[in-house]
Parts: structure tokens; sequence; C-alpha cells
């Protein structure tokens, strides 16, 4: 059926028909995208058309105007209809009759209607004090009745905004600004909002008003295919949820990647950052001209009459062969010659950073299409002026983005590409993959004085997930790739070994200080063999917060950072050649022997709780969203099933668990008794500490028997807050080779839940093994957890048997 066909039956039929020949548009699978917008919109005019024509018999002065997103043809499945009925004053009573003819079947078929019924002067009037309004009115067509009315208020409207451009756009970019603060950045979320994010449909609309006001233009390359992919995307997003909504949440990307007919979600976000990235940077762009624009015409006055009516000239300041500052921008100076000096780019995207300015756009795009390609090496000047843009701090970012818009970053940076735009799905990153790469750099920027080899510290920063691109491990994949870009750019052999280290090593000291008993020799062994040398160790401790800095929130705090520093300590002891001792039995603190003392005498468990003492990083903010916690010691009589009744009675009262050491502690012989020594670090997740008395008081009836934790904990988790739709990755449970000689360790990697770490404990107990020490870390929604067990001799397990404990751990997640 062809658009005509369909337009004849929705006229012939009235409402129903319209409704029937809407439906069939929309599931025709050969029209999407704008064909799809325009002949729906048409589809629609026809049927207001017959309304209007049917309802407003006898009436002169009066029009129907299509505004806003139905103005501009842009309707998606569930679009509102923006509709202003508009009339000369002639006779109000024909018009609220004509008005109900025209809405009533419209709310009938539950379409969504935003409508006013105005004069001419009432919309100006309404358009002058409501900056939405006046934008929605920017885009109005007529659709029926009087054209006249209708081409003498958009003349109107636009004549206003034009002569009003002075004191609205600051508004309108007031209002880009707010709305982007609450919504975020369309290209790095994973649940963005399509219309209301930054570099979304808004700002795309936003841009066009700028254009009318003849006041400034965005950078059009680009733009229009950007602004169709969201529009597209929102379309299949409408379809396939049925609703009227922008957000596209993680459990419809698939299904609106297929109604596309994309590979998959990713495919489908790597698309929306794209155009968000373009839409992003032309607003960019056209807000820095709107600012030069209005501050050459509140300042061009008073020149004039300084210099007796002459031209006022613009200065220009050199910031480096081939690079000045003019208007607040970087710009080519006038001798530059892009097209004979390779290293130009760099030496002006540097010489910006450094002056914290913004890259002109011209100055960009020239280079981009007249610099020649570096030689392979780079020349030291190349390497240095990278190096330099890398370490100027938060400016890099902008300037970056202005190199990355002109597709300069990828011709000096091949394997760039495959991380540009990728998205990550973990909800501890809050950034896509490139630009994380740039935050660790600014994050690293922050550190250079910590190292002797800055350039080596910043250049990691720029390649460290490089990796992430390739199939398998992307510390595996990253480091080959580094040792060709490395080399590439200029680097001497034993350069390219220490980056080639730093990127296959990166996660190495966080891994190990959060997952690993740090006590134990082998660890620290492991991590001196890794690293070779007391610079790269220097270099990776910077590399390690930065990247942790630069994750987001969860990925760092005072605590990970104090157990990072313990590692980085021990293993510099190892390459100064002081090998580690090996683990002796530490004689009980007198606290201790008191608790336990205490705990064989009652028949009953004693604890304690002490506040960490250890002093706060003096660069940890106040607000740490992972404090170091405060001390728990338990003593218990030995008996089965301490771990998971401890465990349980703390995930009860909202404790998490850093950190935990049990053993079996020998009372002197006095005594003649075995109690078990509980040393574990804690922290309550929000709010403050439980009293010890209430601690005791539920650890005394899980023991006994008379608290169900696991039916308490399973009432926690039936209300445990959970996406909807959203289904965790399955646990996994590995056994780590030869990473310890006393005791096998046991990793597990889960979805975070209450009482997970009591399960584990149940499941560690029906095993028989015993559990000599834990480590615990969470990121986002992820557990990873390590255990060090031995056999109830107190030896590492057999093999077998570890693999075997392993599966029942697994299979008791699972279940």
């Amino acid at each position: 059926m062809t658009s005509t066909d369909v337009r004849a039956e929705a006229e012939d039929s009235g409402p129903s028909g319209y409704a029937a020949a809407r439906l069939r548009l929309l599931q025709e699978g050969a029209r999407s995208g704008p064909p799809r917008r325009t002949a729906l919109a048409e589809l629609t005019d026809d049927w207001l058309t017959g309304l209007f024509t049917a309802g407003s018999e006898g009436l002169r002065g009066v029009s129907l105007v299509a505004v806003g997103g139905y103005g501009r043809g842009e309707l998606s499945p569930r679009s509102d209809l923006d509709l202003l009925l508009l009339h000369d004053g002639s006779d109000p009573g024909g018009v609220a009759a004509l008005a109900d003819r025209v809405w009533y079947p419209v709310w009938d078929l539950g379409l969504a209607l935003d409508h006013s019924v105005r004069t001419p002067a009432e919309a100006r009037k309404t358009a002058g004090e409501d900056l939405k309004v006046q934008l929605g009115l920017l885009d109005a067509r007529h659709i029926a009745g009087d054209l006249g009315l209708t081409a003498g208020l958009r003349t109107a409207v636009l004549a206003d905004w034009r002569n009003q451009a002075p004191k609205r756009l600051p508004e309108l970019q007031e209002l880009c600004a707010e709305r982007a603060e609450r919504q975020g950045e369309l290209q790095y979320l994973l649940e963005p909002d399509l219309k209301e994010a930054r570099g979304g449909l808004r700002d795309a609309t936003a841009l066009r008003a700028v254009a009318a006001s003849w006041l400034a233009d965005a950078p059009r390359e680009g733009l229009a295919d950007a602004r169709r992919r969201l529009l597209d995307v929102r379309d299949a997003l409408h379809l396939t949820t049925g609703r009227a909504t922008d957000r596209l949440s993680l459990q419809e990307q698939d299904q609106v990647a297929a109604e596309l007919g994309l590979l998959d979600a990713d495919t489908l976000l790597r698309q929306v950052y794209e155009s968000a990235r373009v839409i992003s940077y032309a607003s960019d762009v056209t807000w820095r001209e709107v600012g030069r624009v209005l501050r050459s015409r509140a300042v061009r006055p008073r020149l004039r009459a300084m210099l007796g009516g002459g031209k006022p000239v613009a200065e220009r300041s050199p910031l480096a062969e081939g690079v000045v500052e003019q208007d607040g921008e970087a710009v080519l100076a006038r001798a530059a010659r892009p097209e004979r000096d390779p290293v130009l780019p760099l030496r002006a995207a540097a010489a910006a950073a450094q002056a914290g300015i913004p890259l002109s756009l011209h100055a960009v795009r020239r280079m981009a299409a007249v610099a020649r390609p570096l030689p392979t090496p780079w020349p030291a000047e190349a390497r240095e002026q990278l190096v330099t843009l890398l370490g100027s701090g938060r400016p890099t970012v902008e300037v970056w983005e202005a190199l990355e818009a002109e597709g300069l970053i990828t011709r000096l940076l091949p394997d760039w590409e495959r991380v540009r735009c990728r998205p990550q799905r973990n909800a501890v990153h809050i950034w896509t993959v490139d630009r994380h790469l740039i935050e660790t750099a600014v994050r690293a920027s922050e550190l250079t004085r910590r190292v002797g080899r800055p350039d080596l510290l910043l250049v990691a920063s720029l390649l460290h997930d490089i990796g992430k691109g390739w199939p398998g491990d992307h510390s595996v994949a990253g480091e080959i790739i580094a040792r060709d870009v490395a080399a590439r750019i200029g680097f001497d052999r034993t350069d390219v070994g220490v980056l080639a280290t730093l990127v296959r090593h990166h996660l190495l000291l966080v891994d190990t200080a959060t997952r690993r008993d740090l006590e134990d020799p082998a660890t620290v062994r492991s991590v001196a063999e890794a690293v070779g040398s007391h610079g790269t160790l220097e270099l990776l401790h910077a590399l390690t917060e930065a990247d942790a800095l630069a994750t987001g929130p969860a990925a760092w705090s005072s605590w990970r950072g104090s157990l990072v520093a313990d590692l980085v300590k021990r293993v510099s002891a190892v390459l100064a050649g002081d090998e580690p001792e090996e683990p002796e039995a530490v004689a009980p603190t007198a606290e201790q022997e008191r608790l336990a003392i205490e705990a064989f005498r009652t028949g009953s468990p004693v604890l304690a709780l002490r506040a960490q003492t250890e002093p706060a990083d003096a660069d940890t903010p106040a607000d740490d969203p992972e404090p170091l916690g405060v001390e728990l010691l338990i003593a218990v009589p030995d008996q089965p099933g301490v771990l998971p009744a401890v465990a349980g009675v703390l995930a009860m009262h909202r404790l998490t668990v850093r950190t935990a050491g049990l053993r079996a502690l020998d009372l002197p012989e006095e005594v003649q008794g075995s109690v078990l020594l509980l040393d574990w670090r804690v922290a309550a997740e929000y709010g403050s500490l439980p009293q010890a008395a209430r601690l005791r008081a539920d650890l005394v009836r899980a023991l006994d028997g008379s608290l169900d934790i696991a039916a308490r904990l399973a009432e926690r988790d039936a209300a445990y807050p959970r996406r909807r739709g959203t289904v965790a990755p399955p646990p996994r449970v590995t056994v780590a080779p030869a990473a310890s000689r006393h005791a096998t360790v046991i990793e597990v990697r889960a979805h975070d839940a209450p009482g997970l770490l009591h399960r584990l404990g149940r499941a560690l107990e029906d095993a028989e093994v015993r559990v000599r020490s834990m480590h615990v870390s969470t990121l986002g929604a992820n557990a990873v957890d390590a255990f060090y067990v031995t056999g109830t001799k107190g030896s590492p397990l057999p093999g077998e048997e570890a693999a075997a404990v392993a599966r029942a751990l697994e299979e008791a997640l699972r279940a």
C-alpha cells in the first residue's frame, strides 16, 4: 500500500480509519527512519485537516499550526502532537467549539496532545515570557485554515527571536547547561535519555534555534546524520516498548538494536555515543562563537570611539611555533604551514591545553585537511608534545575531543579506533573506554611529581586499556598494542619494555592488595617478579591510583589506597634484596587473650569494636565512599558454624566486611581449652555502627539456632532493589594456582547481595574446610572475594579436593 493509499484510507474512514492507517504505517517493515516520520506527519496532517475543516465551517481568521517536533515533521510512533489553534479574536465562541471538535478525537484515540488556543499577539506575548514556547514556535508549520495568519505569526516570531537574540541566547545556553547537569552526558551513559541528556535531541534543537537567530551557526558536518540516528533509535524504542519514552534502558537495548538491524546492544550504544559526541562538540563550538559575538558587540562601540571609528584589530598572542591565541582560542599563526609541519597538530594541541583554552574549529579542520602524517618512529618533538598534552590536566579533555572530532587522533594513533565511543557495561565505570583513558591521563598529571619518569606514566595512562577493543584479556592484548605504539612514537627499547609491563600489569597491585594475604611471602614475591624494578613499581603505583580515580567513585578509597601502599612497601623491600619472612604463629595480644578466656569461661561469644586508628590519607576526601572502618574482635568457643553465623549477623546489621581472619587459639595450660578468634575489619553500609551488645545478642541466638539468619536475609533479599529485567551474570569460583604455600586460595566472583558472605560461609562449612582468612572486595554490583582455606589438619588442599570445593561454592551460589 502506497502513502497515497494510506492517507486516502484515513480520510475516508474518520478517526478509526486514521488509527488503522497509522498502525499499518508503523508496522511496515520496508519503511523506517525519515521516510516513515515524514509519512506519519503527512498522515496526521490530513486527518487533522479533515477534523478542522468539518468543525470550522463559517469561521474566518483561524488556522491550525503544528509546533515543536511535530512542526519539524519529526513524529516518532509515540510522539506528542504539539498543536496551536491560532485565531484573530473575532469569534471566541466559534473557536472554542472548533477546539473541541479537534482536540477530543485526538484524546479519544489515546494520543498525547500538547495544545493551546491563542491570537498572534497572545502567542508572541507568551513566547516572550516563556523561552520553551518561543523555541516551539520557531518550528511552526501550517496545517489547515488561514495560511496568511500562520505566515504572519511565523514572520513575527522569527523577527522577535532575532531582535531578542542577545538576551535570549544566554538564557538558552543556561537552560542547556542546567539540563546537562541533571541528565548527564549522553555519550557516556549506559541508560541515556536520548532527548534530555547533553548531546541529545534537545541540544540539536537548540542549535537550530541559534542558527535561526543569525548570530552564529553550528558546524554542519555530520550534524544532520547525528540527529537522524538519534531519531531512528527513538522510533525503534517507541515501537519495541509501546511507550512514549526517551530513556534507553538496559533491558530494552537488545530489542532496539534488533529493530534497527544492528548486531547487538553495544553496537547500538556506540552509534548513540558517536551521534551524541557530534552534537556535543557542535554545541561547544557554537556556544563559544555566540559568546565571542556577544562580547564583540558589547566592546565594539567603546573601541570605535577610542580608535576614531576605525575597525578594531583582534589581538594575537604567541603560544608556540605556528600557534597563537586569539579571542580566547588557539589558532594557527598566519605563517603556519601545516602541510609542511607534521608536528603542528600535536604542538597546537599541547599549546592550547597548556594555556587552558580550546583549539579553534578552523585550525583543527585546516590541520586535518592538509597536515602530513608523522614519520615512523615519531621525531622527538612530536613525542614531547604528546606528553605535554597528556600532562596538561583538565584542559586536555576538551582539546583531545576537538582533535578526535576531526579524525586527527585515529590518524596519529590508529589503534584508538577500536576503543573510540566503546561502552563499558560495568556499573563501576562512568566513562566510555576512550574517555576513561583520557581521564586517567588527567588524574596521572596530578601524580607526576611522585615518579621519576612522568612521561612513561602519562603514556601508560593513555594506553592501559587500549586492549579493550580486542577479544580476550584486555591486559594481554594491551601489552602487545602498547609495544607497537610505544615503538612507533619513538621510545627506546628499554622504555618500550617498561610501558608494556605497566599495561600488562595495570590491575596487579589493586587486585593483589584487595584479594590476597599480604603476610604471605608468595604473594609479595609474585608481584616483585612481575614488576622487576623499583622504577616500574613506582610508576605502577601511580598508574593504579590514577586508573581507579578515573574509573568512578566505587573504584578507589582510603581503604584500597592503604592496602595498595602496604603492598608496594613490601614489594619494594623484596626488590631491595630483603626476603620476606615466613609467617609465624603470632602470639595473641593481651586484649585477644582476655576475650578468648572470657568466651571460654562463659561458653558464649565475646566481642569488641575498636575504632580504626590509622591516619587517613591527606588527599582522601571527607566523604570517602569506602572508609577504613573499624576492627571487630570476636572470640567464640570452638564449634561448627561460626563463620556463617558471624557473616549472617553482620549482614543483618548492614555491616560490610573488608578483611577477615579466623584462627583457633589454644588457651594457657591452666585453662585448657580452644577458642576461635576472628579479627575482622568492617564498616557500616550507611549510618552509624550498631552497638557491640546488639551484635553479641544476635550472634548468641544465631549460634544456638534460635535466630533463623537465612530467613531474615531472604526477606531482605526479596526487597533488595533490582533493575527491572536485569539478569546478573552467573557466579564464577576458581582456584588460584600457586597463590600461597600455606593455604589454598579460592576466588569467588558473584553479584553482590545481602547475605552473600553468609551463604559462602555455610558452603565452606559444609565442605569441611577451615578458613584462615578472607579478603573481600566489592566493585559496584560485583563481589570479588578470596578465601584462604586449609584442610582440617591445617595444610593446603590437594588439587582435586580444591576443585571440588570450588564447584560446591559455585553450586551453592547458583542455587
